[in-house]
């Protein structure tokens, strides 16, 4: 998942074509990946570096929702409840 964070707008539009996953676009794609790395925190990869590496990357997207959502998941890796 942390490669897939990383895609780009035009990555994402490529690579899954033909795939039904194009049909929530791109920013809705780095919130679900996002979700996806936080949770990483609950089954036991809690702050590991590549994870938060990429997320710190993705921590000032210019979406609101990519935003919250990155926040949320470094939460879970560095100060939150990821167990």
């Amino acid at each position: 998942m942390v490669e897939l964070l990383a895609w780009t707008e035009e990555e994402f539009n490529e690579r899954p074509s033909g795939s039904p996953i194009r049909r929530i676009g791109h920013v809705r794609w780095l919130r679900n990946i996002a979700v996806g790395l936080g949770n990483a925190a609950v089954a036991g990869e809690r702050g590991d570096a590549r994870i938060v590496a990429a997320l710190v990357a993705r921590r000032d997207h210019s979406s609101a929702l990519v935003r919250e959502h990155v926040a949320w998941a470094l939460g879970q890796h560095v100060d939150g409840d990821g167990r």
